[in-house]
């Protein structure tokens, strides 16, 4: 079963990596798909002027005394093309979230646990939520499906380093992880943390997206031709984040505390796993209320949200393999 899942994490790695190459093929070829059409039925007129644009504005309006603008009638070959290679790429996104699946489910029956004792299992679980919670997006807004090249590309790099940087053979759990707060603790914060990786992308493809709306057609403003509109990406950001946020609390600092007092006689011991599950909670919340801020604006909030996410990457990457402390389950030599 170990060797087994070895084996589906590479499938799972080319099924994402494909996925990847056809958005990037819808991201090229065309706005006559469902995502284009959408965009162009749906963007202000202003945005619409002297670009081909895959935005999407809920609360925008035409200019007054502008021609409301319409899908072009008929589709062209690479319309045809663009549309056939993001059905593509949602359909092998969702085959590679089920081999995905198929490499936790091996590797817990292997260990006889649940996957979630090391850092390479936790970047397995995490990966896992991140790509179910942005198919569940997907099946809202449709008009969205042009951000999915950055979803996989994300989930590509992080299942590429957990087989080829972090991987751990299977072996048992430490004592202070055989408990029942195991399940709870660890769990949370995987669903917090892919929920996070999800908002990390309508984050920095905001500014990306919003620097292009003013006017900026460098590198990587250029990247946000076809995205949907900037107001659109900072909402999803906030919304994502707002669920995301209270589980993190949750997870990180009342279930670790209470789970630590009962390992090792103590709620807080300043860590430095538990110093940056607290910077990445203080940054995150740093957001959520300059985001309620009217004052502040938008893209410095959600730089604030990116900021976050470093902090987790930072806790995830940097805490495992370079600090030593009671949180030391990377299992990485």
């Amino acid at each position: 079963m170990a060797a087994l899942s070895d084996q589906l994490l590479v499938v799972a790695i080319f099924a994402y990596l494909i996925a990847m190459v056809c958005h990037a093929a819808e991201y090229a070829f065309g706005n006559r798909g469902l995502v284009g059409r959408t965009a162009v039925r749906r963007a202000p007129a202003r945005e619409l002027v002297g670009a081909a644009i895959g935005g999407v504005d809920d609360a925008a309006a035409p200019v007054a005394g502008a021609p409301v603008p319409v899908a072009p009638a008929g589709p062209t070959g690479s319309d045809r093309t663009a549309l056939l290679a993001g059905r593509a790429a949602v359909a092998l996104t969702g085959l590679g979230l089920l081999v995905h699946l198929g490499v936790l489910v091996t590797r817990g029956i292997a260990a006889d646990r649940m996957p979630l004792g090391n850092m390479y299992e936790f970047i397995l679980s995490a990966t896992f939520v991140g790509v179910i919670a942005w198919l569940v997006l997907l099946t809202h807004r449709p008009d969205l499906r042009h951000l999915g090249i950055f979803v996989v590309l994300a989930e590509v790099l992080l299942l590429g380093v957990a087989g080829l940087v972090v991987y751990s053979p299977i072996v048992p759990l430490v004592p202070a992880l055989n408990s029942y707060w195991f399940v709870i603790h660890i769990t949370s914060v995987v669903l917090s943390s892919g929920l996070f990786l999800l908002g990390a992308v309508p984050a920095i493809m905001f500014l990306i997206r919003n620097g292009y709306e003013q006017g900026r057609r460098g590198f990587p403003y250029q990247l946000g031709r076809r995205a949907p509109a900037a107001v659109a990406l900072e909402r999803l950001t906030f919304r994502v984040h707002t669920i995301a946020f209270p589980i993190w609390t949750f997870g990180a600092l009342i279930a670790g505390p209470i789970w630590a007092e009962a390992a090792w006689g103590r709620y807080w011991g300043w860590d430095p796993k538990e110093i940056w599950a607290f910077v990445s909670w203080v940054v995150y919340a740093g957001y959520l209320h300059a985001r309620a801020t009217p004052s502040v604006k938008r893209n410095v909030a959600t730089w604030l949200a990116v900021l976050g996410f470093v902090t987790m990457l930072m806790n995830l990457f940097g805490v495992n393999l370079f600090m030593s402390g009671l949180h030391s389950y990377a299992g990485v030599e």
